[in-house]
C-alpha cells in the first residue's frame, strides 16, 4: 500500500500510490508509523521531479554559489542517538551540544510555543506530569504475546459481553411475561450456534490474512473501496458504543452492589471515560499480567457462579425456582422473538479482535492466533450457556435496580465476599473491554486517513506513540452518547447490534470473494463455506436488528453509518482534488529564461568564511535591538520549511530564491529513514539550494524548528531571518479540519523571537 503525501506547512492533502485499502504483507497494517507522512514517489513522480529540477538548474544557476553565500553555518549539531535519549521525568528537553561548544543547544522533545514563552513552558510541564515524558520513535514495537496472555487481553471485549448480552435478551422476552421467557432456551441455542459459526469464519480470515485482517481491510481488498467504508462505518459505531455500553454496564455492576450510588450513574460513567482518555493518552498498553487479571478473574467468578448454582439446583432435584409474578405488556410474536434474538446477539461483540492483532502473537503468529480464537469461542459459548441455564434454574428476571448477574450472585453466593468479587471482576473486565476500543478505533481512523478517507489529523502519533487525536475523538463521542442515554445499558443496546453485525457481514462476505479468487489454494471450498455461513448469519442479525429495533434507536445508528460513509467519500474526493492541484507539472514552454543570482563568494557584503561569521556575531550584538533604519543595514537569510517537494513547496522556494539573497531549506524528519528518503528526493530534484535536515525523534515539528531558528539568530544576531512558509488557501472554512495548522502555529511560535520575519506564500486551491 502506498503512503500518503506529506502536507506542506499549510496542511495540504495527501496522496496514496494505491487506490484501495488493503493489507500490506509483512507489515502490521495498523502499527504507528511516522514515515507515513512522506510519500514513496513512484517512477512517474520521480521523473516529473527530475524534469522540474532541470528547469530549476537552468534558472537558478550554480548550486555551489548558493551554498557559499550562506552567512551562517547551518550544521548546529545533531540529536543524540534515540537510545541515548533519557528525558527527565517531568522534563521536555533533550539538550544538543553545538559544534565546538560555541552554539546554544537545540532543545525539545515535544511541541512548545517558543523558547521564551512562559505559557508554553507551563503547558509543557503540566503535559509531562499528566502524560509522562515523550517516547522516541524507536520505542514503537509490537509486543509478542504468549497465548495465555493474548487470550485475556484480546478476548476481554467478547467475554465481558456475558455481563449484558443475556440481560438484553431477557429484557425483551420479559415484556411478554412467562410466555415470552419460555423462548429463552431456543433463542440462546441459536445465538450459541451463531457464535460458533462466526468464530470458525474468523479462523479462515486469520489463515488468509496472517498479518492482520480487520473488516475494513478485508472488505476493501475484496469488495472495493465503498464496501470497505461500509465496514469501517459499522466498526466505528461499534467501537464508540463499546465504550458507552461497557462503561454503563460496569457502572451498573457497581451501583447494583452499592445502590446509594445510583443517582450518580452519569457522573461516575463520565469520570471513567475521562480516566480511560488520560490513561490511553499516557500510553496504557493492553499487555502483561496486569491486564490479564481482570479477564481471568471474571472467568473464574462466572465459572464459580455456574458451578455453585448447579450444585444448588442438583440439591433440589434440578427444579427451577419460581419466578416473580409477571405482567405481560406485549404478546408473544415473531417480532418480539426477533428483537430478543438481536439483543442477545450483542454477546458476540469483540470476536474480531484476535484477527486484527495476529502480528502481536509469538511465532508462528497465525497458528497461535487461531488457537487463541478457538479458546475464546469455547469459553464464550460455555459462559453464555452456563449463565442462561442458571437464569432458568434460579427463576431470575431483569429489573431496573439490579443486573441479572448481580441477582444470580446474590442468590448463590449471598452478600459476602464472593458476591463482591463477582461484581468487582465484572466491573473490571467491562472497563478493560472499553479500553479495547481505544486500541482499535484510533487505528481504524489511522488506516482511513492513510487512504485519504478521514482527516489527516488522525495520522498524528502523540508523545506516547498512540494515535492521540483518535483517542480524543473516541472519548468525546462515547461520552456524549453515554450522557444522552443517561448511562442506561438497555437504551444503548439497540444501537449496538447494528454496527457490530454490519462489520461482521462485510468482513465475511469479503472472505467469500477472497476464497473464490484464490481457488487454487487447498481447502478453499471448505473455507468459503464457513465464511459464507458466517456472512449469512451475520446479515440476518443485522437486518433483524435494523428492522426490529428501528424505532427503539437503531435508526440513529443507521443514519450515523450512512453519514459516515458519505463524509469519507467527500473527504477522499477533496484530497484527490488537492493532490491534483499540488502535483508537479514540468514546464512545457521550451527553454526557461536563465536567472542570474547576485550571489558570489565574499561579494555584496556577504560573510562566507567561519572566521568572518564568528567575527560578525561578536561585533553585531547590537543588531538584536532591531534598530536598522536603512536598507543597507539589513542582511538577509531566507529559511524555507519544506515538508515535501510539491508545487506549493517549490513555489515557496522559487519565491525565496527570486530575491537573490541566501536561502536555506529546512526539513524536519521523525526518523532517520524518512530523512534519508527526503534527501534522495532532494538530490533527484537537483540539490539546487542548501538543505538542512533535522531528525526529531519525538515527532515534534514546530518546536525543533523554532529552536533551530533561534540558534541561527544567536549565531548571527545581525541577520534578519525571513521564514517563508507555503500555505494552502482553502475554499471553505470547514476544509481547515482536513489540513494541519503548521503554518499559523509556526507564525505564532516565531513571533516572540527578535529579527525574525515570517511571510507566507499562498497557494489557492482551484474553485
Amino acid at each position: 500500500m502506498g503512503k500518503a503525501r506529506q502536507e506542506p506547512w499549510s496542511g495540504s492533502a495527501g496522496s496514496k500510490d494505491g487506490n484501495e485499502p488493503g493489507n500490506q504483507e509483512g507489515e502490521y497494517a495498523g502499527a504507528p508509523n511516522p514515515d507515513v507522512l512522506l510519500p514513496e514517489l513512484d517512477d512517474k513522480q520521480l521523473q516529473a521531479l527530475s524534469v522540474v529540477g532541470r528547469d530549476w538548474g537552468g534558472a537558478a544557476g550554480n548550486p555551489e554559489e548558493w551554498r557559499s553565500a550562506l552567512p551562517v553555518d547551518p550544521d548546529l549539531g545533531r540529536y543524540p542517538a534515540p537510545r541515548a535519549i533519557r528525558p527527565t521525568r517531568f522534563g521536555r528537553f533533550v539538550r544538543l551540544a553545538g559544534r565546538n561548544g560555541q552554539l546554544p543547544a537545540i532543545r525539545t522533545t515535544s511541541e512548545t510555543e517558543a523558547p521564551s514563552s512562559w505559557k508554553g513552558r507551563a503547558a509543557g510541564t503540566v503535559r509531562r506530569i499528566l502524560l509522562g515524558p515523550p517516547l522516541a520513535v524507536t520505542a514503537i514495537a509490537l509486543e509478542r504475546m504468549r497465548k495465555l496472555v493474548a487470550l485475556p487481553v484480546l478476548s476481554a471485549d467478547a467475554i465481558s459481553s456475558i455481563a449484558y448480552g443475556p440481560q438484553a435478551m431477557l429484557a425483551i422476552l420479559v415484556l411478554a411475561g412467562t410466555a415470552g421467557l419460555s423462548y429463552t432456551l431456543p433463542i440462546s441455542a441459536v445465538i450459541a450456534f451463531l457464535m460458533l459459526a462466526v468464530g470458525v469464519s474468523y479462523r479462515q480470515t486469520i489463515r488468509a490474512y496472517p498479518f492482520g485482517g480487520g473488516s475494513y481491510l478485508v472488505a476493501g481488498d475484496n469488495l472495493g473501496r465503498v464496501a470497505g467504508l461500509v465496514a469501517a462505518a459499522g466498526l466505528a459505531t461499534d467501537y464508540i458504543l463499546t465504550v458507552a455500553v461497557s462503561v454503563s454496564s460496569g457502572v451498573a455492576a457497581i451501583t447494583s452492589a452499592i445502590p446509594s450510588l445510583t443517582p450518580d450513574t452519569v457522573v461516575i460513567g463520565v469520570g471513567v471515560i475521562a480516566l480511560l482518555l488520560a490513561g490511553n493518552l499516557r500510553g496504557v498498553r493492553q499487555a502483561g499480567t496486569m491486564f490479564s487479571l481482570p479477564t481471568y478473574a471474571f472467568i473464574a467468578a462466572i465459572g464459580a457462579l455456574v458451578a455453585v448454582g448447579a450444585v444448588h439446583a442438583a440439591g433440589r432435584g434440578w427444579q427451577p425456582l419460581p419466578r416473580p409474578r409477571l405482567t405481560a405488556a406485549e404478546g408473544v410474536g415473531v417480532l418480539l422473538v426477533l428483537r430478543a434474538f438481536a439483543s442477545g446477539s450483542t454477546a458476540m461483540t469483540g470476536i474480531e479482535a484476535i484477527s486484527n492483532a495476529v502480528p502481536a502473537f509469538q511465532p508462528v503468529e497465525w497458528r497461535n492466533a487461531r488457537t487463541t480464537l478457538t479458546w475464546m469461542i469455547s469459553l464464550l459459548i460455555a459462559l453464555f450457556a452456563g449463565t442462561i441455564a442458571l437464569v432458568m434454574l434460579d427463576g431470575v428476571v431483569p429489573n431496573q435496580s439490579e443486573t441479572v448477574l448481580s441477582q444470580l450472585a446474590h442468590s448463590n453466593f449471598g452478600p459476602g465476599l464472593m458476591y463482591m468479587f463477582t461484581q468487582a471482576s465484572t466491573a473490571a473486565i467491562l472497563l478493560l473491554a472499553a479500553n479495547t476500543a481505544y486500541n482499535d478505533l484510533p487505528r481504524l481512523l489511522f488506516l482511513m486517513a492513510r487512504d485519504r478517507q478521514a482527516p489527516r489529523l488522525f495520522l498524528a502519533i502523540g508523545d506516547r506513540l498512540g494515535f492521540s487525536n483518535g483517542i480524543i475523538a473516541l472519548s468525546v463521542a462515547s461520552a456524549v452518547i453515554y450522557v444522552v442515554f443517561g448511562g442506561q445499558t438497555e437504551a444503548l443496546i439497540p444501537l449496538f447490534a447494528v454496527g457490530v453485525f454490519l462489520a461482521f457481514t462485510m468482513s465475511q462476505t469479503g472472505m467469500v470473494v477472497h476464497w473464490w479468487r484464490h481457488r487454487n489454494e487447498a481447502h478453499w471450498r471448505k473455507s468459503m463455506a464457513f465464511n459464507a455461513t458466517g456472512a449469512s448469519l451475520s446479515a440476518i442479525v443485522f437486518i433483524t436488528a435494523g428492522i426490529t429495533k428501528f424505532t427503539a434507536g437503531a435508526w440513529a445508528a443507521i443514519l450515523v453509518i450512512v453519514l459516515f460513509i458519505l463524509a469519507a467519500l467527500r473527504i477522499r474526493r477533496y484530497y484527490d482534488m488537492v493532490d491534483q492541484a499540488l502535483a508537479l507539472h514540468p514546464h512545457t514552454t521550451g527553454e526557461v529564461p536563465r536567472y542570474e543570482p547576485a550571489l558570489r563568494p565574499g561579494g555584496a557584503g556577504r560573510l562566507t568564511s567561519p572566521a568572518r561569521r564568528q567575527n560578525a556575531a561578536r561585533t553585531n550584538h547590537e543588531a538584536e535591538a532591531e534598530v536598522e533604519e536603512t536598507p543597507g543595514e539589513i542582511h538577509h537569510l531566507a529559511i524555507v520549511p519544506m515538508a515535501t517537494l510539491d508545487l506549493a513547496g517549490l513555489r515557496a522556494l522559487a519565491y525565496a530564491a527570486s530575491f537573490q539573497q541566501p536561502v536555506l531549506a529546512l526539513h524536519i524528519s521523525p526518523t532517520g529513514s524518512e530523512a534519508e528518503r527526503f534527501r534522495d528526493y532532494w538530490r533527484t530534484w537537483g540539490n539546487h539550494l542548501p538543505l538542512h535536515v533535522i531528525v526529531s525523534p519525538h515527532r515534534a515539528i514546530i518546536a525543533p524548528m523554532v529552536h533551530y531558528i533561534w540558534s541561527l539568530h544567536h549565531q548571527r544576531p545581525d541577520l534578519t531571518l525571513t521564514v517563508i512558509v507555503p500555505e494552502i488557501i482553502v475554499r471553505h472554512w470547514w476544509h481547515r479540519i482536513l489540513h494541519n495548522q503548521n503554518a499559523p502555529r509556526l507564525k505564532r511560535a516565531l513571533q516572540p523571537l527578535p529579527k525574525v520575519v515570517v511571510t507566507t506564500v499562498p497557494f489557492h486551491l482551484p474553485h
